[in-house]
């Protein structure tokens, strides 16, 4: 009995092997039927690319290794040597900019004097200048450079220009034609109000013959011998600078006869009102000695601002005879 079931169990392990093979070949359609299960030799065409994007993972930066540190290593660099300059030509620290302060004075018409200031190192800066009594106060150009004509009151001129920080300088010259000229000069300092008036041969006041600092003539005329004219000298722009007004007269070649009238005049302004004036006048006649005088004028109170103080016989007045 057992020997039966042994064949019996033989049998059916052997008939389902030779299944499994069958269906493993042919697949589970009969043989000869309408379709085939293996396909063989299939030809792939009109491929279309497409893209799978698959996700990645987020980065995790603190899951990552960390790198080493650097080594940073210090390096020496030496410095190039200096060149030698031994050989080579070395500046004069004791040779500064040349500061030196000149004077140069010329002869001129009307018995004048031209004078020419170089002082590189003064420049814009006031100076004032000194000739036999007679001085006035300029300002410099910016380059320390300065042109003034000055009215000679001496044959043998001497100019001494000085500045405020003792630089000085001295100029000469001589003037042949002085002895042909009155003089009269009044001199000040700051804003006096002062002025210094000719009114030649009986001339009215603001005529012809009126000689001022308003209508100052010109060295021409005295070339000629037809009248004098007044020179200016000092700036009216810096305070309590030494002011003067000088008028000059050809008394040795006048071409006619008469008096000049000689006053001094002082406006009443703000500055001066309530004030003592202090001047002096500076007076050459003849070719004689220079004669000078000193005087103080008392001022009017201010209520009195705009008049004119009419100051007669303070300087002499001239006699011409023609030539």
């Amino acid at each position: 009995m057992a020997r039966k079931q042994t064949r019996i169990l033989a049998l059916g392990t052997l008939g389902c092997a030779l299944a499994i093979g069958y269906v493993m070949q042919f697949g589970f359609g009969l043989p000869g039927g309408g379709t085939s299960a293996a396909v063989k030799n299939v030809t792939v065409s009109g491929i279309v690319p497409t893209s799978s994007s698959v996700p990645k993972p987020p980065l995790d930066l603190q899951q990552l290794p960390k790198l080493p540190e650097p080594t940073v290593q210090l390096a020496r660099v030496e410095a190039p040597a200096a060149p030698q300059t031994a050989d080579l030509p070395k500046d004069d620290v004791g040779a500064g900019f040349d500061c030196a302060v000149d004077l140069m004075a010329e002869p001129a018409a009307g018995a004048m004097v031209s004078l020419t200031l170089t002082a590189p190192c003064n420049g814009s800066e006031r100076v004032t200048f000194h000739h036999h009594g007679l001085m006035f106060t300029e300002v410099t150009q910016p380059d320390g450079t300065l042109m003034v004509d000055v009215p000679a009151l001496t044959e043998s001129a001497m100019f001494i220009a000085s500045f405020g920080n003792g630089a000085s300088a001295v100029g000469r010259a001589q003037v042949t034609s002085l002895p042909f000229y009155d003089r009269v000069a009044v001199q000040w300092k700051g804003d006096s109000g002062l002025q210094l008036h000719a009114r030649e041969f009986s001339a009215e006041y603001f005529g012809e013959g009126h000689v001022w600092s308003a209508a100052a003539g010109d060295v021409s005329r005295a070339a000629s011998g037809d009248g004098g004219f007044i020179t200016t000298l000092g700036s009216g722009t810096s305070p309590d600078a030494l002011r003067a007004e000088v008028y000059s007269f050809p008394a040795g070649t006048a071409r006619r006869s008469g008096e000049i009238a000689l006053t001094v005049e002082a406006e009443i302004t703000a500055v001066n009102c309530t004030s003592d004036v202090e001047a002096q006048t500076l007076e050459l006649h003849k070719g004689g000695d220079l004669r000078v005088r000193d005087l103080t004028l008392a001022m009017p109170d201010c209520d009195s601002v705009g008049d004119f103080l009419v100051l007669k016989n303070l300087v002499e007045d001239l006699t011409i005879a023609s030539n």
